[in-house]
């Protein structure tokens, strides 16, 4: 599976069965999803796409992979939170500076609970965290915070 960020929308999910057709699921900004099968034939020409609200998304992934195996498993949607995946572009304002400059918690609600840098994962930066850019920020707050934390961090 291949991950594209898409500034403004969201993230876009890439993968290729196991019967070698290609399949994509556009996660955006405001919960929705967008799930697009492309043709057999020709695996770049989408054969059919399917939008699905924040909820429905929310009913399709349960169907897919039942949580009730995991009862300690937080679900932020239930408590009106959203964690989303931010990353942090080089050619960003923050790329090189601490994270406590970003004055996320403050400015938005919103929190950076990890980063993901390289093939390392980061738990709970502290405030003298240095920024980089690349960086892929694991941010969790409300829908607002959260799209108010990526403006942030995309700011050049």
């Amino acid at each position: 599976m291949s991950t594209t960020p898409l500034p403004g929308i969201g993230v876009r999910y890439d993968l290729t069965t196991r019967d070698r057709r290609h399949l994509s699921v556009v996660a955006h900004r405001d919960g929705s999803r967008t799930v697009n099968v492309y043709r057999a034939d020709d695996p770049d020409a989408c054969a059919q796409s399917l939008r699905l609200t924040g909820p429905e998304a929310t009913s399709l992934i349960d169907a897919l992979m039942p949580t009730h195996h995991s009862p300690n498993l937080l679900h932020t949607t239930d408590l009106g939170l959203v964690a989303e995946r931010i990353e942090l572009p080089v050619t960003s304002h923050w790329n090189g500076r601490l994270l406590g400059e970003t004055r996320m918690r403050t400015d938005t609600g919103a929190s950076i609970v990890a980063v993901l840098r390289r093939a390392d994962a980061i738990p709970s930066p502290a405030p003298d965290f240095r920024l980089s850019g690349g960086d892929t920020l694991i941010v969790i707050g409300t829908r607002e915070g959260v799209e108010a934390a990526a403006a942030i961090l995309g700011r050049e």
